[in-house]
């Protein structure tokens, strides 16, 4: 006889569920900055408050918007259809070392008031990691 034990299977699916919430969470800040940068030029940019864009080149404002919106999509699209889930936790990395160097570059301009979102932001993105790696991890379509 076969028993189930629903507790794990509670526990599993709670995984998966605060899993998912993170995963909107950053995927909906990462595209929302990701095309600010990549819609916006310089001056916009710093009036909405990024005044490290002011100093920064077009072109690498531009990259930075390019890998924050495929960051985003790559946490949602992979594990949504299940097609090569494993590269969601690879854009989470990518997002995570994101804001690794986004807090050098506010810490280098004294810009301190900024390093609590990064902090969250790299710890949603390391949660996601680990979660997707360990607690609730997403089979392959078979």
């Amino acid at each position: 006889m076969t028993t189930i034990d629903t507790n794990t299977h509670t526990t599993g699916k709670r995984w998966n569920i605060g899993l998912w919430v993170a995963q909107a969470a950053l995927a909906a800040m990462f595209l929302m900055a990701g095309s600010m940068k990549l819609m916006s030029g310089p001056a916009d940019l710093a009036a909405m408050g990024m005044m490290w864009a002011e100093n920064a080149p077009v072109a690498l404002i531009k990259l930075i918007g390019l890998a924050e919106v495929a960051g985003a999509l790559g946490l949602i699209l992979p594990t949504a259809t299940r097609i090569m889930p494993d590269l969601t936790k690879l854009a989470a990395a990518g997002l995570a070392v994101i804001m690794v160097l986004a807090a050098g570059v506010h810490t280098v301009r004294g810009e301190f008031e900024v390093l609590p979102m990064n902090a969250i932001l790299f710890a949603l993105a390391a949660f996601v990691i680990w979660g997707r790696s360990k607690k609730a991890p997403i089979a392959p379509r078979g």
